[in-house]
């Protein structure tokens, strides 16, 4: 992979912050011409560096603000263990983030629901019987201060 420049950087960050900025104003911002600029932008998202576009959705209005982190233990982290629970996890709708720690447990779940009550049920049907979990600690988020 080529080494990245100002130019590649600054298309980078606006991409980041709007996904959908046609060609000219994307130009226009980073200080190039529309084809050197679409080059870059395609090079970047060839090589890897941009992984695709989204949509960013207000949870809160579809009616998903309850926020939960969990803390997960695992009775064995062999390969095979730890295979399994991530394709358990890739299965649930709920859980938006799961990141494998080196922490004194072994994943650290984001988890979004309707309610608590709702979260109880997923916690109850579903994350405690992921393959392998031991151990759940739950982090009920208050208020998002920074998210994303």
């Amino acid at each position: 992979m080529e080494k990245l420049d100002r130019h590649d950087k600054a298309i980078i960050a606006a991409m980041q912050k709007d996904g959908r900025m046609t060609i000219t104003a994307l130009a226009q911002h980073v200080g190039l011409s529309n084809t050197p600029c679409q080059m870059r932008l395609k090079r970047l998202q060839d090589q890897g560096y941009i992984t695709g576009y989204v949509a960013l959705v207000n949870k809160t209005k579809l009616g998903l603000d309850h926020v939960a982190f969990v803390q997960a233990t695992l009775a064995s982290t062999s390969s095979k263990s730890l295979e399994a629970f991530n394709e358990a996890v890739n299965k649930i709708a709920e859980i938006e983030q799961c990141h494998m720690t080196a922490a004194n447990f072994d994943y650290l779940l984001k988890v979004r629901t309707k309610d608590m009550a709702s979260y109880r049920a997923i916690l109850g049907e579903k994350i405690s019987t992921l393959p392998h979990v031991v151990q759940t600690s739950t982090f009920v988020v208050m208020e998002s201060v920074k998210d994303v």
